[in-house]
C-alpha cells in the first residue's frame, strides 16, 4: 500500500506492479520484477496463488451478476488492470451493473482511469482500504453506488496486505454495517500452510513492504464474523466452485492442488 495520491515511484516496489508482473503484465519496473523473481527463483510454482485468486475473483463476479439482483461493485484494493476486470465480467452478463475501484497505487489510478474513461458505469479512487469512511464519503463512490440497494464488496488479495494491528476484521465490519440485507462480500487470502513456504513467502513480503499476512481457515472466517458464509466455506481458491475452464487449478481428475496452490483462500458470505 501507498499513500493516496502519491507519485508513482520507479524505485520501490509496489504490490500491485509485482503482482502484476507475476501475473504476466508489462506495468511494472525493474525493482517490481526483482521482489517477483524471488517468488519465481526460490518459490518455484508460487507463482500459481496470484492465477488462482484471479481466476476465483472472476467466477465470483460471475456469479454475483448471473444469480443475484446485486448490480454494483466495490473493488477493494484493485490493483492495475488486467484481463477480465471486475466490470467487465460483471456488465458482460449485466451490462447496468456499476464499479468502484479503489486503490493507493499511483500506476493503478493512471492506468485504471485511463481504461474506464469511456464507461460511466465505473468510477476509480484513489483511497486506502484502512480508511474505509473516505471510501464510503468519497464523491465518485456517491455518485454511483447506492447504499440503500444491496452492494457486492470484493475483498480480492487485500486483507492479507493489512497486518492484525490495523484491525482487518473491522474494516471488514465496517462495511458489513453499512449495507443493506442481501449484500455480498467476496474475500480471497493468503492461507498459512503452517509449511516452509508459508513462512519464507510471508518473509519475504514483510521484508519488502512490511506487511502480508498468512491467516488460517479460521482466523479468516472470523474476518466475516456475522456474515453468512455460503457454501463451500473458506477453502482453497481452485476449489471455490471451480467450472470447466478452471480445471487446470481445481484439483480435479488425475491430480491433487500443489501446495502453493493450497495457500490462497476464498470464500463469498451474504449478509442476511
Amino acid at each position: 500500500m501507498t499513500d493516496a495520491g502519491s507519485t508513482i515511484d520507479p524505485t520501490r516496489p509496489s504490490i500491485a506492479r509485482v503482482y502484476d508482473y507475476l501475473l504476466g503484465g508489462k506495468d511494472n519496473y525493474a525493482v517490481d520484477r526483482q521482489v517477483g523473481d524471488v517468488f519465481k527463483r526460490d518459490l518455484p510454482g508460487s507463482v500459481a496463488i496470484a492465477f488462482a485468486n484471479r481466476s476465483a475473483l472472476t467466477r465470483a463476479v460471475r456469479e454475483i451478476a448471473t444469480t443475484t439482483q446485486v448490480r454494483q461493485f466495490i473493488d477493494l484494493g484493485s490493483g492495475l488492470p488486467t484481463a477480465d476486470n471486475v466490470h467487465q465480467v460483471a456488465q458482460r452478463h449485466a451490462p447496468e451493473s456499476r464499479v468502484v475501484y479503489v486503490d493507493t497505487d499511483p500506476q493503478v489510478l493512471v492506468h485504471g482511469r485511463a481504461l474506464l474513461e469511456a464507461n460511466d458505469r465505473t468510477r476509480v479512487v484513489a483511497a486506502d482500504v484502512r480508511n474505509p469512511g473516505d471510501i464510503r464519503s468519497h464523491p465518485d463512490t456517491r455518485e454511483l453506488i447506492d447504499f440503500d440497494a444491496p452492494v457486492a464488496v470484493m475483498f480480492s488479495a487485500i486483507l492479507h496486505h493489512v497486518n492484525d494491528e490495523e484491525d482487518p476484521a473491522g474494516i471488514v465490519r465496517y462495511w458489513a454495517e453499512r449495507v443493506p440485507s442481501g449484500s455480498y462480500f467476496f474475500v480471497s487470502h493468503f492461507r498459512s500452510g503452517n509449511n516452509p513456504e508459508t513462512a519464507e513467502a510471508e518473509q519475504v513480503l514483510q521484508k519488502t513492504f512490511g506487511r502480508g499476512r498468512w491467516r488460517t481457515d479460521g482466523e479468516i472466517e472470523s474476518l466475516l464474523d456475522g456474515l453468512e458464509i455460503l457454501d463451500p466455506g473458506i477453502v482453497p481458491a481452485p476449489l471455490w466452485r471451480p467450472d470447466a475452464t478452471d480445471n487446470a487449478w481445481a484439483g480435479s481428475g488425475d491430480r491433487e492442488l500443489t501446495v502453493w496452490e493450497r495457500l490462497i483462500a476464498a470464500g463469498l458470505a451474504r449478509k442476511v
